[in-house]
């Protein structure tokens, strides 16, 4: 089938954009003009010989220098830094922008994308966790489609198409991660070896570890408040073990819209790539008579606070879902790094969001102040 696309990945080295490569290489119709990573240019130098953008953004200055002089063979110009980022989600020739960098550093260089008129995939949640009041209105301002990546929201995006957009509820659902059914006297010793153990995924350290927490659930349920225009009341979780049923729909009249699939993520970022076409793929069919049953339960929100605090984040709105996010992100770093114990990630996080004084509508300045402001509240609890 023939299909051409122009794509920018932030974040291509990481584990969705490794996957946006994998579809980028089954479609050659696919041109990847940008691609982006922090400092690991042993597979960055790899992707630009392959897939031969003519763009490539370091965020690490110095090992920007190192990739400049390994790729000087080649057509592609390097740049680094947050400048670079920026250049690269506004890079000429790009139809749609991938972001997939992990946390805040995804706010800035979407905005700059929808700015120059590109398509967002959108693969970096907090992007509207901390901006969305920002981002969907510049997005309707100048036309710009935002396409979920991430599994959930793009089965939600999914479950909608064909259908009057009357939602009663949205069913998002969550694996429960490695610790489904303890307490938190079980929590209280977890090392970062014990959390990174997913039962169903293969992500990055970082989601890994806030989908043990469900601070990634509760990140998507602010997401999907944005994303599709509803109240955080409007949202229920479902623990679902098998993460075969991605997520649903609810309609007024109670019909539920459901997509199913296998738990990879080469669907959702296809898909977002595609729509609103469909192409065939291989290698991930679903065969439901191999899982027997599909269970659902509510998560708990007892020992996994930290959902509970998202939504009143999604619900107050404000600065109050960046300092959710800013407070995480520090949070599992220390944990990663042993210096924290595992409860203490949503502990900080309480903490900061009782620590700080809530702004309405507050701009990107204000925004990234509160980015700052929490990560100092959470480094000196440690």
């Amino acid at each position: 089938m023939n299909f051409e696309h122009n794509i920018s990945i932030l974040g291509s080295t990481g584990s969705i954009g490794t996957q946006t490569l994998s579809v980028a290489r089954a479609y050659p119709g696919i041109s990847v003009k940008a691609i982006t990573a922090h400092s690991n240019i042993k597979l960055l130098e790899e992707q630009i010989r392959e897939f031969k953008p003519k763009l490539a953004c370091v965020t690490d200055e110095k090992a920007a220098s190192e990739l400049k002089t390994k790729v000087a063979d080649t057509d592609c110009r390097i740049v680094s830094g947050e400048d670079g980022l920026i250049e690269a989600a506004t890079v000429a020739g790009a139809d749609t922008v991938v972001t997939a960098v992990v946390g805040i550093s995804g706010l800035l260089p979407t905005i700059a994308a929808i700015e120059s008129g590109k398509n967002i995939a959108l693969a970096n949640k907090e992007t509207l966790v901390t901006g969305g009041h920002i981002v969907t209105r510049l997005a309707r301002e100048k036309g710009i489609k935002i396409l979920p990546v991430d599994s959930e929201h793009s089965a939600i995006f999914q479950s909608l198409q064909g259908n009057p957009k009357k939602i009663k509820k949205i069913l998002l659902t969550a694996s429960g991660g490695p610790f489904f059914g303890k307490t938190r006297a079980e929590l209280s010793d977890i090392t970062p070896e014990q959390a990174l153990k997913h039962p169903n995924w293969d992500m990055g350290a970082k989601v890994t570890i806030d989908s043990s927490t469900l601070v990634n659930k509760g990140l998507e349920v602010i997401e999907a408040k944005w994303l599709f225009d509803v109240d955080i009341d409007q949202i229920e979780v479902l623990v679902h073990r098998q993460s075969i049923l991605h997520s649903a729909v609810m309609y007024d009249d109670n019909a539920v819209m459901a997509q199913l699939g296998t738990p990879d993520m080469k669907l959702p970022i296809q898909y977002a790539l595609t729509y609103p076409d469909r192409l065939p793929m291989s290698g991930n069919e679903l065969d439901l008579t191999k899982y027997g049953e599909l269970t659902f339960a509510h998560p708990d929100t007892d020992t996994f606070y930290a959902l509970e605090l998202a939504k009143k984040a999604g619900r107050e709105g404000g600065i109050l879902p960046t300092v959710f996010n800013s407070a995480d992100e520090v949070a599992v770093e220390l944990f990663l790094k042993k210096k924290i114990g595992y409860l203490e990630i949503t502990d900080s996080i309480a903490d900061a969001m009782e620590k700080v004084k809530n702004i309405e509508n507050p701009t990107v300045e204000q925004i990234l102040e509160a980015d700052k402001f929490a990560r100092e509240i959470v480094y000196n609890r440690s």
